[in-house]
């Protein structure tokens, strides 16, 4: 490619935001990250959709495997026989806090999951088709995967709150071409640790999102 045409950058799926998530989850685990930059980070992991984006997010991080010191002073331990040794703060602050978020998470997932007149999945994966004639579908989702398939002949707008995970929609929530003015479907999407995938009927029957994204980067 010509300096006035530069090649277009490489875009990514699912399993290359997975593994910048992790990273991202090995750093909050060492302390590297506090968890409010943890949050942040991980919110635009899932909506990065190039190479580059992702690495900006772990550019500052330590690598995967932190190289092991040559040698190191000796240290005599002064505490009495059978003291433990104290963690650190941030550690023991981890301990706390992030138990305390996924315990939050579940509570708040599992009222829209009681709630979700369309279902949604836990632990696992499951598909709902929303009827022609409806106007919203609700559904939820914890550590699992909702594929919601809309019928044709909508423009959907998606709502609700995803914490740690992602909504994703694409042809379903296209700009109808030439104008046209469509009805208008609601998703109402909620969830932790998981995703939520709005797909047209075309889109189910090529796989979902997902693995149309993994046979792109294929």
């Amino acid at each position: 490619m010509s300096a006035e045409h530069p090649a277009p950058e490489m875009r990514i799926g699912d399993r290359e935001r997975r593994a910048t998530d992790d990273r991202l989850r090995a750093a909050l685990d060492d302390g590297v990250l506090t968890l409010v930059e943890y949050d942040e980070r991980t919110r635009e992991c899932w909506a990065a959709r190039t190479q580059r984006e992702l690495d900006a997010l772990v550019v500052d991080l330590p690598g995967p495997a932190a190289p092991v010191a040559a040698e190191r002073p000796t240290v005599v331990d002064s505490r009495p026989v059978g003291a433990t040794a104290r963690k650190p703060w941030h550690e023991r602050l981890g301990g706390v806090v992030v138990p305390l978020v996924i315990a939050a998470a579940a509570v708040f997932v599992g009222g829209h999951l009681v709630t979700a007149d369309d279902g949604g999945a836990i632990f696992g994966s499951r598909t709902v088709s929303v009827a022609p004639g409806d106007a919203e579908a609700q559904v939820a989702t914890l550590f699992g995967n909702t594929e919601v398939v809309v019928p044709p002949g909508v423009t959907v707008r998606t709502t609700g709150t995803m914490i740690f995970g992602s909504t994703e929609c694409r042809q379903a929530c296209a700009v109808p071409p030439n104008g046209a003015t469509l009805p208008e479907l609601v998703v109402d999407a909620n969830g932790a640790f998981g995703s939520v995938e709005v797909v047209t009927p075309a889109e189910a029957a090529a796989g979902g999102i997902r693995d149309r994204d993994d046979d792109d980067d294929d």
